[in-house]
């Protein structure tokens, strides 16, 4: 539950300019499905092991790319186990909001990893192309069968667990997986039936060129979120514009809006209000619209008596907002 810190009325009055501060910490105790990260990473490595060699001993590219992208992937599964473990820690003197963000880092950290694999795979490909080589079509088949059925299912497990920006980029290698396992399913049928081997690091490529869309998405929400950006869905003129419409309210300013971590939105700003003695009323509005309308559970709300001299405006004819 959501708790209310504000100061008395009357102290706010005692002495020019003392002003009282209003907190809100609602406290996200929702872990998900945490325990889906381990067992995916077992099942993911425990396959990297299997397909590497099957790779190497059909000369396949695809399968040997696949191989490498899964043993990333579980190094990828390992930080996001260890970032959400972190997560829950509590807050200390000195990290006042815990761990949270670690979370984001994972994620940006894993987007890196991803990029570097894909030019792995892509450099790897373009050489194959120059040099080819011979191919066992059955044997690559057989092993992205497989491989497709083992990433299905890990797949499954993380879109089940918690949704955070973490787990969005353990699955992001997970999903790139199970397309580089369609790729190679593909390769081996064409090579198979046909003897192209040109195939397998044509599909390689276009594996790549399809991880590297959602890879660049993914590092773009996290360096939003680490440089303090409003979060994705919020717009600051139009949270400003629905706090300064409570009745009583002159006006909002010095608002900020950011992310604490992908689940837990934070908030902070001056409210101008008419009358202090109104502001626990005030305050419990404020908290109710920003988690009921704007699901932020964190505000940090100082108010201010409303002075036309000192704020230089008019009484004006409606509530407004101050960037």
């Amino acid at each position: 539950p959501a708790h209310q810190r504000g100061m008395d009325d009357r102290a706010a009055r005692r002495g020019a300019g003392a002003v009282s501060m209003a907190h809100d910490h609602a406290h996200d105790h929702h872990h998900g499905h945490a325990a889906y990260l381990p067992l995916a990473l077992a099942v993911t490595l425990l396959y990297a092991g299997v397909e590497a060699g099957a790779g190497w001993w059909a000369g396949s590219l695809a399968l040997l790319s696949d191989a490498g992208h899964m043993l990333t992937d579980a190094l990828a599964l390992a930080l996001a186990a260890a970032a959400a473990w972190a997560a829950r820690r509590p807050p200390t003197h000195r990290l006042s909001f815990g761990l949270q963000r670690i979370e984001i880092l994972a994620a940006l950290g894993n987007a890196g990893f991803m990029l570097a694999v894909i030019l792995g795979i892509a450099w790897s490909a373009l050489d194959r192309l120059l040099h080819p080589v011979p191919v066992q079509g059955m044997v690559v088949t057989a092993v992205a069968v497989v491989g497709l059925l083992v990433n299905v299912g890990v797949a499954w497990l993380l879109a089940h667990g918690e949704e955070t920006l973490n787990t969005r980029a353990a699955l992001l290698h997970v999903l790139g997986d199970l397309l580089g396992s369609v790729a190679a399913l593909a390769s081996g049928l064409v090579i198979q039936f046909t003897g192209w081997t040109p195939a397998d690091p044509l599909l390689s490529l276009f594996i790549c060129a399809l991880i590297l869309a959602s890879t660049l998405r993914l590092a773009r929400e996290a360096v939003h979120a680490l440089l303090e950006g409003v979060p994705p869905g919020l717009t600051l003129p139009e949270v400003g514009r629905r706090m300064a419409s409570i009745d009583g309210i002159v006006s909002v300013h010095d608002l900020h809006i950011w992310s604490l971590s992908s689940r837990r939105v934070a908030l902070s700003a001056h409210v101008v209000v008419r009358d202090l003695e109104a502001w626990p009323r005030l305050l419990a509005a404020l908290t109710e619209l920003l988690n009921a309308d704007f699901e932020i559970g964190h505000a940090t709300l100082q108010p201010e008596l409303f002075q036309p001299a000192l704020y230089a405006i008019d009484e004006p004819a409606k509530p407004r907002f101050q960037g």
